[in-house]
């Protein structure tokens, strides 16, 4: 990792929301086997009848490392910063949140602009990992926060190492300290749980996957809707503003040959945006294969002036080089002239994608969550925000988006998501590649660690048996 700061950073548990929640802990934490938000830092959370108004009680006695207070004006100072420095869930909260008051020195209201019965969810990532105010006491920030261990080192790209708190709110760690080495290879990272070098560890790629799962060890699952995807760049100026085009690159693209040549038919085939694994699944389907009316619409896009072109943008390792040379095959196939264009780094790559938008297309994640389908949907798809990586902006899609975060109950919610797909399935902005299993290994010896949301682990209770 390159940041310990919440805001600076994406919150995930594979992508440092771990580490940082062993700093700051979370206000609350999503509990897997009841499927219900319930307290961690904060002491309840309540709604009002309608879902608009949502009242945190915090715990009496709970301090930051520095010894100052979690109190209510600590918490609104913490997720305004965050807000203010625009951390990754800014614009979900800037079009859900009317108002957040500290009522008194225990209790925050938040005020919703509209009924959200999963707003919770908001508060077991970045804006819940709450920041003392004197992280800022120096000018730049200090990892200073309300979590059960505090900063002993940090080199980035190396290893960071956390030593426990005596004074934590839940009583001191288990462990004297944690420590995360930095393992960039994901084979690696298996290796290093068999071997007994490390304890736990992040697995995405469905190979890695099936090997720990076939190896018996144990640990942690979620599934990530939409893990993989093929985003396509829908703005003017770019092939992919021709819905013809856009059509013919779904239509082109075969998630059972994808799973065969880049996953070791490992991994879970399907053009549905919530496939058959998620509650929210429904009757009906992604778009799908079919290289007869792939070929047709190119066809017609080429009568009327297009080459034929397409330039894909991934990065220059040898697992994302599969995928890109997997999706050129399959595009050529029908009669796209597909060039492949490599990034040096995954910050050259983002930067291209998210900032530049110089590309046709790439392979993604959007890795909807079931908890909380609505923000990353909206991420991805709402006309006005701005990590939307396709440049898709459809009205309807944003009504759509709309009811799915006012859905009142499981079967609203479901209907809704299933006129989103069939919105896709017409509209063509992106193909859907399956969902991604995310498994985090634990070595045999490890008890006592919690899995919240998103792959974030708390280690508070965690112990080994050596």
């Amino acid at each position: 990792m390159s940041s310990l700061d919440p805001a600076a950073r994406q919150d995930g548990g594979s992508t440092g929301g771990t580490e940082m929640a062993a700093l700051y802990d979370l206000l609350l934490r999503y509990d897997q086997d009841s499927g219900e938000y319930v307290p961690q830092l904060a002491e309840s959370i309540a709604a009002n009848d309608d879902n608009t108004v949502w009242t945190v009680q915090l715990r009496d006695g709970a301090t930051f490392s520095d010894g100052t207070p979690v109190d209510a004006a600590a918490v609104t100072w913490s997720i305004e910063r965050y807000l203010g420095k625009k951390g990754t869930h800014t614009q979900v909260w800037a079009a859900s949140v009317e108002k957040m008051q500290a009522t008194d020195d225990s209790t925050v209201t938040f005020t919703l602009q509209r009924p959200w019965r999963e707003f919770p969810a908001l508060l077991t990532s970045g804006p819940g990992m709450v920041v003392a105010p004197s992280s800022m006491a120096g000018g730049e920030f200090a990892p200073i926060g309300a979590g059960p261990f505090t900063l002993e080192r940090f080199a980035s790209q190396e290893e960071l190492v956390l030593t426990a708190r005596a004074d934590y709110w839940g009583g001191k760690p288990y462990l004297d300290s944690v420590r995360f080495p930095a393992i960039v290879n994901e084979t690696t990272r298996l290796e290093s749980v068999q071997s007994g070098n490390v304890q736990i560890s992040y697995l995405r790629n469905p190979e890695n996957v099936h090997k720990a799962e076939e190896a018996g060890l144990p640990g942690a699952v979620y599934t990530a809707n939409m893990g993989g995807t093929v985003i396509i760049n829908n703005r003017e100026g770019r092939p992919g503003a021709d819905e013809r085009v856009r059509r013919a690159l779904v239509a082109a693209y075969d998630p059972e040959l994808f799973n065969q040549r880049v996953q070791s038919d490992s991994g879970v085939a399907s053009s549905d945006m919530f496939a058959s694994q998620s509650r929210w699944h429904s009757d009906v389907s992604g778009a799908g294969y079919d290289p007869d009316t792939a070929r047709s619409l190119l066809a017609e896009a080429k009568a009327d002036g297009y080459d034929g072109k397409i330039t894909y943008v991934g990065i220059n390792d040898p697992e994302t080089q599969r995928s890109a040379v997997a999706v050129q095959a399959m595009l050529q196939d029908v009669g796209f002239e597909v060039q492949i264009n490599y990034a040096s780094s995954i910050n050259d790559l983002v930067k291209m994608l998210y900032a530049q938008h110089d590309y046709d297309v790439s392979y993604a994640g959007f890795n909807v969550l079931d908890e909380a389908p609505f923000i990353r949907m909206y991420g991805n798809l709402h006309s006005s925000s701005a990590s939307n990586v396709l440049g898709y902006a459809n009205p309807d899609m944003d009504e759509l988006l709309g009811r799915l975060q006012t859905a009142r109950d499981d079967g609203d919610q479901r209907q809704t998501l299933a006129d989103i797909q069939a919105l896709v399935n017409e509209t063509a902005p992106m193909a859907v590649t399956g969902p991604y299993r995310l498994f985090m290994p634990f070595a045999d010896n490890v008890r006592g660690v919690q899995l919240s949301s998103d792959g974030i682990l708390l280690l508070d209770k965690a112990w080994t048996t050596d």
